[in-house]
């Protein structure tokens, strides 16, 4: 069949990846998608994907999580998308390409982006089965699927960049794993000899075998044909049943050579700084296809999308914007296996004449190179270990830094170190390098067009949007800028306190500090000091009291004193106010494991009061319907049927959700229940900045869905992996892997640090997932921190976790037991016996549903209700 467009001039894209989807966009930022037909054929079997995060797959991202393409915008655009139909042939006299499923397709324009595929070395038995390549989502899935059912070993061919993704993906699985490089170190592109013994002492020291400047002479297969080996260039063998080949890419030029496209000698379609073919003007090629015009192909994403961005403009022809792809920005940031790699600019030092500044630690595994010019400007550099300062740095690059270089390079509090902050930077400074945006841009979009957050700033320049490395950098701009501008940047938690909720955090536990008048009269705006302080701080204070409780000499009480008049509704009767003013009660079920007697409890409590009875995804069973005098009598039956608060209402450990595990699963290999119940029991009460939800699952099968929660846990072989930041509500948002393998005691100690640094660092109602991407350094701070214990203050952390599991008590229990506590929990002050007679229910499905009574019109309060 043919695809002829009705005078529509027509672009066809050959290839569907980041590089391509770019291009997409750039189209339709020009209008263009509405003035042509663009028609897109992709091989792989799903749209655009995120390569450059392609290893995220084996720490919980999902394909669906890594994809890049907004459908939306695909239909929004017309723009007619083939997936899993790839060109087979280009006819450049008729201007056609047909597809695998026998579409043709005219074209006036066609762009080639079909990227470039893993360079297998020409060793005997490359084919077996066990061995693979590292490319596509689908090479992930079939090295997780063949790793799982057969291998327990795991080599891979390449110390580069994907080569320690690969082995950092196969050690996760729970193989044992070896990098085998050719070269004399690892990562021999982009770090130099120092940099590589840093990085390899730090691997090393992992639990990964390297094995550096030998090759592979053949893949060793057994009598089924599959791998059992690797024979080596220096004469040993490696015993292995699983081997990825990460040893390069190679341009995917064979289109282009078979439609007679001129290509370099080494591979690449052949392009002129427009990157249109040098011997056709109606076909282009951007991305890792394309041999650019000054002799390189660039396998990074940066450069792809700036030819990408090009094309679109000279198809647009818009004279006011006459743009040329010349070369590019060759730096990079990664975290390979942990470990902070990055390179910019000359990183080796390849100018004439130039200078070495290096900075090297052994023991920490910390090495920093900055090349310098003989008149002072920075050529580039190499950060392994420590890329904090990466950001500012490249953007420096090609200039004379304000201050030396030997300070630059020295790590914090060391020395005459100085750490220049991107203020420093000139206008013209690159700060995002995916999208090349200036400084100077990221100023305009705070001065010109209002822009006061990085998420504003990001959708407005696309600073940020690419690899992220920028963002740390981009966040302090917008706030160097609001305050430039004069916009006064109040830090402070509110009208009442000029301190962060952090700040506060830390006072209280300096100080001791145990009441919130003391707080508000000692630290309080000269304004708010000796007054009753207000609805944001008073709930914030009173959390941070509750969590500090037993260190700072507080009652861990929420309703004692003080504390009562600080709390929010459903704390102030320590249970969930619904839409009739009636209360939910739910008893806390931890592991959601429950005997038959005490499922028989809570259906009687249920059918003697009239509950509403639902089953929640917490794994517990609510009881709603209660009103506030009916709480204390609930309760009491509850405790002494040995049930407890679950505290559905604090801001505070909700539920530990839990599979059945090995005990009764067939693909279990932990006892998740176990485990649920041991941490439900250990956090309960915990007061924090907000709601923390967990779960364990029993196996990768993944149940329980612990990577939706804040804390989530999911059992390996080999003992347990501990995934955090995870939000399931409003804005989902999967946890990310922060440590794996660990034993139950190792567990448990990571947890503990965890919590109480969130609970110590989060602002005011901050989940911890937003709480992980607004912490500077975000997840490896975290874990440079509760892991490695950067900051010296995991023993204190864990201190205060153990009081607060020494000191925990049931607050129903407390309240029942509590003849003056009792004395609040009545509808009316005055008439303590009088049920508010707003609260009423109608049936439905067998139960009870709220009777609300129609709103009155105007101001008046609704008819009946309570005046407490």
């Amino acid at each position: 069949m043919t695809a002829t467009p009705g005078g529509t001039p027509t672009i066809v894209l050959v290839g569907h990846g980041m590089v391509g989807q770019r291009f997409l966009e750039a189209l339709a930022e020009r209008g263009l998608t509405a003035t042509h037909r663009v028609v897109v054929l992709c091989e792989e079997p799903r749209p655009a994907y995120d390569r450059v995060q392609l290893t995220s797959y084996f720490s919980g991202r999902t394909p669906e999580e890594l994809s890049m393409t907004d459908m939306a915008f695909i239909a929004d655009h017309g723009i007619e998308l083939y997936v899993g139909d790839p060109a087979e042939t280009i006819d450049r006299e008729a201007r056609k390409v047909t597809a695998r499923s026998g579409l043709v397709v005219d074209y006036d324009v066609l762009v080639l982006a079909t990227g470039s595929y893993p360079f297998v070395p020409p060793v005997p038995n490359k084919d077996a089965e066990g061995c693979f390549v590292y490319r596509t989502i689908e090479d992930l899935l079939a090295i997780e699927a063949y790793a799982k059912s057969r291998a327990t070993t795991g080599a891979v061919v390449g110390g580069g960049l994907l080569g320690l993704e690969a082995a950092g993906a196969l050690k996760g699985l729970g193989l044992t794993s070896h990098i085998v490089e050719f070269a004399p170190r690892l990562m021999p592109v982009q770090v130099d000899d120092g940099g590589g013994a840093a990085l390899l002492r730090t691997i090393e020291d992992m639990g990964l075998s390297v094995h550096t400047g030998v090759g592979t002479q053949e893949i060793v297969v057994g009598e089924d044909g599959a791998v059992t080996g690797m024979k080596l260039s220096d004469g040993s063998e490696l015993a292995t049943d699983l081997v990825v080949f990460s040893a390069g890419v190679r341009p995917r030029d064979q289109l282009a050579r078979e439609s007679g496209l001129t290509v370099g000698e080494r591979g690449g379609i052949a392009v002129d700084e427009q990157c249109r073919t040098v011997n056709d003007p109606h076909v282009f090629a951007i991305g890792e296809c394309a041999l650019a015009a000054d002799g390189r192909v660039y396998g990074l994403v940066a450069p792809g999308y700036e030819q990408a961005i090009t094309v679109a403009a000279t198809i647009a022809a818009d004279e006011s914007e006459q743009l040329s792809f010349t070369g590019a920005d060759l730096s990079t940031k990664l975290k390979l296996l942990g470990v902070d790699v990055a390179s910019f600019g000359d990183a080796h030092g390849t100018t004439e004449d130039c200078l070495d500044v290096v900075y090297s630690d052994s023991r920490s595994g910390l090495y920093k190179k900055l090349v310098i010019g003989r008149d002072g400007t920075l050529l580039g550099g190499i950060l392994v270990g420590d890329a904090e300062a990466y950001g500012t740095l490249r953007a420096f690059t090609g200039s004379v830094p304000p201050v030396s270089p030997e300070s630059l390079v020295l790590p914090a509090g060391a020395g005459e170190s100085v750490q220049l902050g991107p203020s420093a930077l000139p206008d013209e400074a690159i700060v995002c390098s995916c999208h090349n945006v200036s400084k100077g841009t990221i100023r305009g979009a705070v001065t010109e067009h209002s822009c006061t957050t990085v998420p504003e700033v990001k959708k407005c320049t696309k600073a940020g949007t690419g690899c992220g490395s920028c963002v740390k950098v981009l966040g302090q701009l917008v706030t160097a800028e609001l305050e430039a501008s004069g916009v006064e940047v109040d830090k402070g938690l509110c009208g009442c306190f000029s301190q962060t909720r952090e700040e506060l955090y830390e006072i209280v536990l300096a100080l001791r500090i145990n009441t919130y008048q003391d707080l508000l009269d000692r630290y309080g705006r000269d304004s708010a000091r000796g007054g009753d302080g207000c609805e944001v701080c008073k709930p914030t204070v009173g959390s941070i009291i509750a969590s500090l409780a037993p260190t700072i000499g507080a009652s861990g009480y929420v309703l004692d004193g003080e504390q009562a008049s600080l709390q929010d509704s459903n704390d102030h009767f320590l249970a969930n106010l619904q839409k009739n003013g009636s209360y939910s009660v739910v008893p806390r079920i931890p592991g959601g494991e429950i005997t038959p007697e005490g499922l028989i409890v809570i259906g009687e409590i249920a059918r003697d009061f009239g509950l509403y009875t639902k089953i929640t995804g917490g794994q517990r069973i609510d009881m709603f319907g209660a009103r506030v005098e009916q709480l204390p009598l609930i309760w009491t039956r509850l405790v002494d049927a040995g049930f407890e608060s679950g505290h559905a209402y604090g801001k505070s450990l909700r539920t530990v959700k839990s599979c059945v595990g090995q005990t009764w699963c067939r693909y279990g290999v932990q006892d998740s229940v176990r485990m649920a119940i041991d941490l439900e029991l250990r956090y309960r009460g915990l007061r924090s900045p907000h709601k923390l939800k967990s779960a364990v699952s029993g196996c990768a099968r993944e149940c329980a869905e612990a990577q939706s929660k804040d804390f989530g846990i999911i059992a390996t072989s080999n003992g347990w992996n501990l995934y955090v930041g995870g939000n399931g509500g409003a804005t989902p948002r999967h946890a990310d892997l922060l440590a794996q393998d660990l034993t139950d005691t190792e567990l448990v100690r990571l947890i503990d640090r965890f919590l109480m640094f969130y609970i110590r660092t989060a602002d005011r109602l901050e989940r911890t997932s937003t709480w992980l991407d607004r912490i500077p350094g975000g997840l490896d701070h975290v874990r440079d921190v509760v892991v490695e214990d950067s900051l010296g203050i995991c023993e204190e952390l864990e201190s205060l976790m153990t009081d607060h599991v020494a000191h925990y008590a049931d607050e129903w229990a407390t309240t029942i037991n509590d003849p003056e506590k009792l004395a609040r929990f009545v509808s009316f002050v005055n008439a303590p016996d009088t049920p508010d007679p707003v609260v009423g229910f109608v049936p439905e499905r067998d139960q009870i549903k709220p009777d609300l009574p129609l709103l009155s019109i105007g101001h008046r309060p609704l008819e009946g209700s309570a005046q407490r």
